[in-house]
């Protein structure tokens, strides 16, 4: 369902998956601000389900 959940977003410039060595995983894609981000990231369902330890939302400057 978490994977589901992010390929049915569609979002812009979406790329995720897990660290080689399975110890977590990373998620990038585009918003138009970070209230938006924030909110397709608390509505993930491993994040409602407590599966996922610690998250990180910060702006990436990519030129």
């Amino acid at each position: 369902m978490h994977i589901e959940y992010w390929h049915k977003l569609k979002l812009n410039k979406y790329l995720g998956g897990p660290f080689a060595d399975r110890t977590g995983g990373l998620i990038t894609f585009e918003t138009e601000n970070m209230d938006e981000a924030a909110k397709i990231i608390m509505n993930d369902p491993f994040v409602l389900q407590n599966l996922i330890e610690s998250k990180y939302i910060k702006e990436w400057a990519v030129e």
